[in-house]
């Protein structure tokens, strides 16, 4: 731990200006659009009383902040993971950190700690933050700043953090889901550079259609569905249940039972990772990553 904060501090020193502008820009965009651009409600929301038409307003500006910025941070991060491998000896700055009592292990882990866990979880935050600001303006917009600030905070915030606190449990578990992809691709980028992705994806395509159509063995186009399919449970949907919110539901009932469905869904995606996929994913992602950690330590070989 004691080597990690550095490297992980190296991270936020390296992204933070980007970090901040995929965060700042949208919310930037979203205020002046909502401000002066023409927004329409359909006829059945905008018959609702004022109540639990700002009621509904704010927690549907809550949750499409928080995930838009939640998308935006976590697939940029993804990308940025891709390159990780071939980012030291692009400017040889492995002989710098080679210089340091860090190991390979640890100079690998510490950034995809960073992008794939903690960049997400803290755009989650942030998300939440901005839907605080977006939902006064959209509230304010349609129904008053007196409905803002009369909304039932103590359901409001309850079902928003449980909502938040959602996606952010199950980051963990995506993330284990995908990370067989994800160390694969930062393996074939190691491996074939700029070229890493394209023969990623053509290779896997290829493989899958020749297993499914020649060998009649759909096995890889499967294990590649499972793994998407248990990632997006683990941020949500695992329970196989939801909270209704539509034109006839009330507003603040559906709010009170978030919190609820919240914990049901996340024991349900713990539940999902006790399978032979899940261990069969980790099994796949140690070996991968013992595959970089060597492909480092050759590369820092010939450096030095």
């Amino acid at each position: 731990m004691t080597h990690l904060i550095p490297l992980m501090r190296r991270e936020w020193l390296q992204h933070r200006f980007a970090w901040m502008l995929l965060v700042l820009v949208p919310l930037a965009l979203a205020v002046v659009a909502l401000s002066l651009g023409q927004v329409e409600l359909e006829q059945d929301i905008v018959a609702r009383t004022p109540d639990d038409l700002a009621a509904m307003l704010a927690l549907m500006s809550f949750v499409a902040t928080t995930s838009i910025i939640f998308l935006l941070v976590w697939l940029t991060s993804l990308f940025i993971t891709v390159t990780l491998a071939r980012r030291d000896h692009a400017d040889r700055s492995i002989e710098f950190w080679l210089s340091l009592p860090t190991g390979h292990a640890e100079s690998l882990a510490a950034p995809l700690l960073v992008h794939l866990l903690l960049v997400p979880a803290a755009a989650v935050v942030l998300g939440l933050l901005g839907g605080g600001a977006i939902s006064l303006l959209v509230v304010t917009r349609f129904v008053g700043p007196g409905e803002w600030l009369a909304l039932p905070w103590g359901s409001m915030l309850a079902a928003t953090l449980s909502l938040a606190g959602r996606i952010v449990a199950g980051l963990p578990l995506a993330t284990l889901w995908l990370s067989p992809l994800i160390l694969l691709a930062v393996l074939s980028n190691a491996f074939f550079k700029r070229w890493g992705l394209p023969v990623l994806a053509v290779g896997l395509g290829l493989g899958s259609a020749v297993l499914q159509y020649v060998f009649g063995q759909p096995l890889l186009a499967e294990a590649l569905g499972r793994l998407a399919r248990g990632a997006g449970l683990a941020l949500a949907g695992a329970s196989r249940q939801g909270v209704v919110m539509n034109a006839q539901s009330d507003v603040i009932q559906s709010l009170q039972a978030l919190p609820g469905w919240a914990a049901t869904d996340f024991l349900a995606a713990l539940r999902d990772a006790a399978s032979p996929a899940f261990a069969a994913a980790l099994a796949v992602s140690a070996a991968l990553f013992m595959a970089l950690v060597w492909w480092r330590q050759r590369g820092a070989a010939i450096a030095g």
